[in-house]
């Protein structure tokens, strides 16, 4: 039968630590203290007086919360904790941008202060395709996010019209169908906005420069990260000028603002990086280094990643690759996942119905468990229906039937 695996993923690591490779934290839906301190701190002396041991943060923006965890060059932790998204309203709906904004401050606030003192990098991650549209000058947010699963078909014929076929860019739920969503609106002043990405705009309260993006998250918006440029056919674009300028994840931006370092005591020299998405965050977490490995992210959704030598795209499938240094990680992400569980059981529920199933006994029931209509991965189809009929009387058996058809959709 088929086995659902979920991996729990607790640090993360920045590009700028000398001794390892990049690492990130996700796991959203693996309940934690709101925060969890490690004091065991080590002290090294120099020629100039005390000098501390270099900390790097890195923080995780999912779909339901956000989370940090602060270690040192050996990857140990020092600290991690984690908030849930609080609700703001605009306008009758949930003020997504005020919300992201006030849990970056929290979490930066929840670290301890003498862990802050010796943080020499900031980095985070936030979810794929969740786009904001600023003004350029101030920084103003225009419009309401676009949201990692949010489907624009009204600006997937234009976008379909431009792109090479089967491109990434040819899903509902791209970046670049959002932009051109907004863009034909035809809102006052549109040429003077600049589009980035959660990660972005939050990097950019950070550190103050906007306009800035890394490769990961620009790829549904176009950038060809092989070649390192937008395509020419991108280019030729009216709103192309919208666009962010791209570096490589953990790339080096600037220093933290002033206003950062006086409010929480970063040191005056912390520097912000360039960042990624949460499911390559998983993927480097887990610390699968060999091509052919896996690494599944069950969160309120579900994302896979393969690293592969080999480049593989095709929106028909919503399979797509983000480069990984001079590999690929091949994959996609399904609509399934934590959500809907959570919307049919509580956690109580989980916990105790799971342990009555016997995993050695399959279940009969075939579901495609949605919490609403609409599909990414393995197949882009935004009008795909949830099934979960017939519902059995044991509750036992319902989990079972789910549990079982996640994990058809993972293989």
């Amino acid at each position: 039968m088929l086995i659902l695996r979920q991996f729990q993923i607790s640090s993360f690591e920045l590009f700028q630590s000398p001794k390892q490779t990049g690492f990130y934290s996700s796991s959203r839906s693996v309940p934690l203290p709101r925060t969890r301190f490690y004091s065991d701190f080590r002290v090294m002396s120099g020629n100039k007086g005390t000098n501390y041991e270099k900390l790097y943060l890195g923080m995780d923006f999912g779909t339901s919360g956000g989370r940090f965890t602060v270690i040192d060059e050996q990857g140990e932790i020092k600290a991690q904790g984690k908030r849930e998204y609080p609700p703001f309203m605009k306008e009758e709906s949930m003020g997504w941008a005020s919300s992201w904004k006030a849990t970056l401050f929290s979490l930066l606030e929840d670290i301890p202060v003498t862990v802050r003192s010796l943080v020499s990098s900031i980095s985070l991650d936030g979810t794929s395709a969740t786009t904001l549209i600023l003004n350029s000058e101030s920084g103003e947010v225009l419009c309401q996010p676009y949201l990692y699963n949010q489907s624009c078909p009204d600006a997937l014929p234009e976008v379909k019209s431009i792109a090479p076929a089967n491109h990434t860019v040819c899903s509902g739920t791209s970046t670049l169908c959002k932009l051109v969503s907004w863009w034909n609106t035809e809102v006052p002043n549109r040429e003077s906005a600049v589009l980035l990405h959660q990660a972005d705009w939050l990097l950019w309260l950070l550190h103050g420069r906007l306009g800035v993006s890394d490769y990961n998250n620009a790829l549904k918006v176009g950038y060809d990260p092989e070649s390192e440029s937008y395509p020419s056919w991108l280019l030729g674009q009216p709103y192309s000028q919208l666009l962010p300028k791209v570096q490589a994840p953990g790339t080096s931006i600037g220093n933290l603002k002033e206003s950062f370092t006086r409010q929480f005591g970063f040191p005056d020299d912390c520097i912000v990086c360039t960042g990624t998405t949460d499911s390559i965050a998983a993927f480097l977490a887990a610390r699968a280094t060999e091509p052919g490995k896996a690494v599944t992210s069950l969160g309120s959704t579900l994302a896979i990643k393969l690293l592969s030598t080999k480049r593989v795209d095709d929106a028909r499938y919503g399979v797509y690759s983000h480069r990984l240094d001079d590999k690929w990680l091949v994959g996609g992400a399904s609509n399934t996942g934590g959500a809907i569980l959570r919307q049919l059981f509580s956690d109580e529920q989980l916990e105790r119905l799971s342990q009555e199933i016997n995993p050695m006994v399959g279940s009969p029931l075939d579901y495609y468990p949605l919490q609403s209509s609409g599909e990414r991965f393995p197949i882009a189809d935004p009008n795909l229906a949830p099934r979960l009929l017939p519902r059995p009387e044991s509750d036992v058996e319902f989990l079972h039937g789910i549990l079982e058809s996640i994990a058809r959709i993972e293989v």
